[in-house]
């Protein structure tokens, strides 16, 4: 079964800062790093690195030849990937000792994207595959709707959370992954229990996970609320690690897992990122998570 992504491609630029920049503040970064990046290159890169088959499409600038080979490397399909004369999509990232982060977004070519090219990248699929979108590029409302015609199963990573995913027919959905926030963006609610029952009373009929960062995940299919308590870990650097537990799970679903195996393996998965500096380099590689249950399991 195939997973084709339609995600975002992003050089992401990561300074080490002693704290956040406020308004009207200059700060010295300790560090500069520059690393492949983006929600959508990071969600393909655990897919594959989790054993999923894997198809990205989306659009880079001339430029962008660091990010589809680094996919290529991990084992992603990118032959459904265009370089366009626009800037390659970008991101400027402080994160501090504690680890934290906040990113700032240049979407550049990720927006690009055109229907034909899409239809094209859609083409490779089959009824049953499974297609992966987030909120960082174009078109994301029109390829639910489009994905759900043709019987692909949707999954849909609404980050961020903006007035865009207005343009999305949750109906298309049959999964919907999101955190806190983003929760509290699509229902009104802000706690865990609220926001799972008031997504659940909008889309009975989509599947639902909601990340809490240090306190875990819970999954809710309408038959069944399933909780994940987070794996403790020591953290250097937490980008990319929900894009991690995304990909880990919806690798274990579509290759037809239990759910509560699948959100085992993401936890254990996102407790290894988060103790790695940077967001797609720091996502494990399947023996490397399995060898990390094994150990907590003796």
């Amino acid at each position: 079964m195939k997973i084709l992504n339609f995600g975002s491609l992003n050089l992401d630029r990561v300074y080490t800062v002693a704290h956040f920049v406020q308004g009207g503040e200059t700060e010295t970064a300790d560090r500069l790093e520059t690393h492949c990046g983006g929600k959508g290159l990071n969600q393909s890169v655990a897919l594959a690195r989790a054993g999923g088959r894997v198809l990205h499409a989306g659009c880079v600038g001339p430029d962008g030849e660091a990010l589809t080979g680094y996919l290529r490397d991990c084992g992603v399909d990118v032959s459904r990937v265009q370089v366009l004369d626009q800037p390659t999509g970008h991101a400027v990232i402080q994160v501090t000792p504690s680890g934290q982060n906040c990113i700032l977004l240049f979407a550049g070519a990720n927006r690009c994207l055109t229907r034909e090219a899409a239809r094209s990248a859609l083409d490779a699929c089959e009824p049953g595959d499974w297609l992966l979108l987030q909120n960082e590029t174009n078109l994301t409302g029109w390829l639910a709707a489009q994905g759900a015609e043709r019987g692909l199963k949707v999954a849909f990573n609404p980050s961020p959370a903006d007035e865009r995913l207005k343009e999305v027919d949750f109906r298309h959905l049959s999964l919907c992954l999101f955190n806190e926030i983003e929760g509290a963006f699509l229902t009104g609610e802000t706690q865990p229990e609220a926001i799972l029952d008031g997504f659940r009373r909008r889309y009975p009929a989509c599947g639902a996970v909601l990340t809490l960062g240090g306190e875990g995940a819970c999954y809710d299919d309408g038959e069944q609320r399933l909780y994940q308590p987070a794996i403790p870990a020591l953290a250097v650097d937490t980008t990319g690690a929900g894009d991690t537990f995304t990909g880990y799970l919806l690798a274990a679903i579509a290759a037809g897992e239990p759910p509560a195996a699948g959100l085992r393996r993401a936890a254990a998965a996102a407790s290894l990122a988060v103790s790695r500096k940077g967001a797609a380099p720091s996502i494990p590689r399947r023996e490397e998570v399995e060898e990390s249950l094994r150990r907590m399991n003796k």
